[in-house]
């Protein structure tokens, strides 16, 4: 969605399993590697044009830097920021779902999440 922040991923190719999609992603548009913490429910949103069915996992970033092949921009926010940000709308139920896993004891590792 152009001008508005979404997570990192991409479409699933065949014989592909999200997460794969998700490391694979990652790797082209920024040249990063993830470890996958754990999964969180998928969201499906039906945009004008378009559906759109999102598979979100919480991740740990093990790359040290990151290089920007595809985006303009990336952030590092706490929990508490994310909603501050002009989100793409399937991404929005995936944030707050996030947020009260938070709210009802789930540890995110070091305080920090990523976008």
């Amino acid at each position: 969605m152009p001008l508005k922040w979404e997570f990192p991923g991409g479409k699933i190719h065949v014989n592909e399993s999200p997460e794969e999609c998700l490391k694979r992603e990652d790797m082209e548009e920024m040249g990063a590697r993830l470890e996958i913490k754990r999964a969180l429910p998928p969201a499906s949103h039906d945009y004008p044009d378009f559906s759109v069915t999102l598979y979100p996992f919480v991740c740990s970033l093990v790359t040290k830097e990151i290089t920007l092949h595809e985006h303009k921009a990336v952030k590092w926010l706490l929990p508490e920021e994310l909603l501050a940000l002009d989100w793409a709308e399937a991404d929005i139920p995936i944030i707050k779902g996030y947020l009260e896993g938070i709210d009802s004891g789930v540890t995110v590792k070091n305080g920090r999440c990523c976008p």
